[in-house]
């Protein structure tokens, strides 16, 4: 016999709608949640979406097995109720699950190793809970149904909520809850939807109030320590941690600089200098950009910067070469409120909030430089990386303007990103010339119509009065070399940044960890640590 809140079918739609809705928040969360770690690129996403279906699928087709062989209830909201605890445990043991993960492949895979932590990662941390959920709509189609001559119309009822709530699910958290509130209670708010939903059904049948305590009590725990736990956990020291609607955001201020990471697995995206000096940084070796177009020697020359960041390269550009008039496009703006906030940028530095190349298409105006910094680790907009783009860029400089583009996963070979990307500026620009900087994997382009890039630089050097600033170009026009153009060309229509950013990547970690990883091999566990 049904009690009377089955026997009220708007209580089983909001079932399904609240379903529906939890899962696209999952994974909406999901992207947020591996992005710090491993991006938030194509592969990532195609990762994410890849695990789910799957144990949507597995939750379509054991539900409907479960409610044929025992159409009870109780045991749909016993999952949901089980789900709704294991969703609210993400945001504290996640992070967590990642490290470990990813710690564990270091040493056991050779290739691909982003892609299997976060393959793995969602394996393990996601797909039980929205296996579970997937199970609902089966469950509630058998419990709902009554007739034949009803059921297409309430399955498709059902599957109407489904959807709805899905759609609430996807813009919910993009847009509201994740921006306002972060993504750890984000899980929370949605965590707590499917719980209040399997405690209404239980209090109002009188079943199950054992596990609606023990469920309860341990939401309220992960709600009260939601708050603590920090992407960067072993950091104890970060004068800002938050979160936009495109970036997880890291500020960490030291006695010698304040520096702005947007994953905390690698590098560096923006820096301040307290000293007011040169970076050591690839910001130092693009400097040779304005140099070459003669800045210094100009009225009022216009330098853009697509990519602002924190304004690292606006600001030294400002200090090296006053006369100029600095602008920046920046698509994340609470990455420019961080800028003026902590990283001094001048307030007469305009930013646009525009992604660099939509930005380039409404703009009309000419520019002497035109820095290009959108790659950001592994996830390079493809669209910033094509012909198309580049020829854009060409459209906007002087007659003698340069075009200096940082390239920040250099690799070895000539099938990495770094090459594919220089060869396709070269199909746009006659002359184009690489330097490496030192100590890390950036590599700098500069790309001109007329004149030689290491010619211009030195035939510019005099006008530059900065004694470190002057030997800083020194030592970039000696690293500078020509590009042979090669045929690696990304267009529009295909350019697969992604693979080739995860194959370059490969080799970097590789080279980072290939010396641990033969003492393990020679001297196991023991001798790993001791060599730590």
């Amino acid at each position: 016999m049904k009690h009377d809140i089955l026997r009220n079918k708007t209580f089983l739609y909001l079932t399904e709608f609240f379903a529906g809705m939890s899962v696209m928040a999952v994974e909406i969360g999901a992207s947020r949640l591996l992005a710090p770690y491993f991006s938030s690129s194509q592969i990532v996403w195609t990762i994410i979406i890849g695990t789910i279906m799957i144990a949507l699928a597995l939750g379509n087709v054991f539900g409907g097995r479960w409610a044929d062989a025992n159409p009870d209830p109780g045991r749909l909201f016993r999952r949901i109720m089980l789900a709704a605890v294991w969703i609210a445990a993400i945001p504290i043991l996640g992070r967590y699950v990642i490290v470990a993960i990813t710690g564990i492949l270091v040493v056991a895979v050779e290739t691909n190793l982003l892609i299997w932590a976060a393959f793995v990662t969602c394996m393990i941390v996601f797909v039980f809970p929205l296996f579970l959920l997937g199970t609902v709509t089966p469950s509630l189609i058998k419990f709902t149904v009554s007739s034949l001559d009803e059921s297409g119309r309430i399955a498709g009822r059902l599957g109407a909520c489904n959807t709805i709530g899905s759609i609430l699910g996807t813009f919910l958290p993009t847009f509201v809850t994740i921006p306002a509130v972060g993504t750890a209670v984000s899980f929370m708010i949605f965590s707590g939807v499917l719980l209040v939903l399997a405690l209404v059904y239980f209090i109002t049948t009188g079943g199950w109030r054992k596990g609606c305590t023990i469920a309860t009590a341990v939401f309220l725990v992960c709600s009260i320590l939601a708050g603590t736990v920090h992407f960067a956990f072993w950091e104890r020291e970060l004068t800002y941690e938050g979160e936009s609607i495109y970036n997880y955001l890291q500020v960490k201020d030291t006695d010698q600089a304040t520096i702005l990471s947007t994953n905390v697995l690698f590098g560096v995206q923006s820096m301040r200098v307290k000293d007011d000096g040169l970076t050591h940084m690839y910001y130092d070796t693009a400097l040779a950009a304005p140099v070459m177009a003669a800045l210094a020697e100009k009225d009022h020359p216009r330098v853009l910067v697509l990519g602002m960041g924190t304004g690292t390269f606006a600001s030294q550009v400002a200090r090296y070469f006053p006369n100029a008039e600095v602008s920046g496009v920046e698509i994340d703006a609470r990455i420019t409120d961080l800028a003026h906030e902590y990283f001094a940028l001048p307030e007469s530095v305009p930013v646009a909030t525009y992604d660099g190349r939509a930005y380039l298409a409404a703009d009309s105006g000419k520019y002497d430089v035109i820095m290009v910094d959108a790659y950001q680790d592994i996830t390079i907009p493809f669209q910033m990386s094509s012909v198309e783009f580049f020829d854009l860029v060409k459209s906007h400089l002087t007659a003698d303007g340069v075009m200096v583009c940082n390239l920040n996963m250099r690799g070895q070979g000539e099938d990495d990103i770094a090459a594919w990307l220089c060869d396709t500026i070269a199909s746009v620009f006659p002359e184009v010339a690489v330097a490496d900087v030192d100590g890390s994997y950036n590599r700098e382009v500069f790309a001109t119509v007329h004149g030689a890039p290491r010619e211009r630089l030195q035939d510019n050097l005099a006008s530059v009065t900065d004694f470190e600033l002057a030997n800083r170009m020194r030592q970039v026009r000696s690293a500078m070399t020509r590009w042979q153009a090669g045929e690696h060309i990304l267009t529009d229509d295909k350019a697969p940044v992604e693979l080739l950013g995860m194959r370059t990547i490969d080799g970097m970690i590789s080279a980072q960890i290939g010396y641990y990883k033969e003492i393990l091999r020679r001297d196991g566990l023991d001798g790993l640590l001791a060599s730590l």
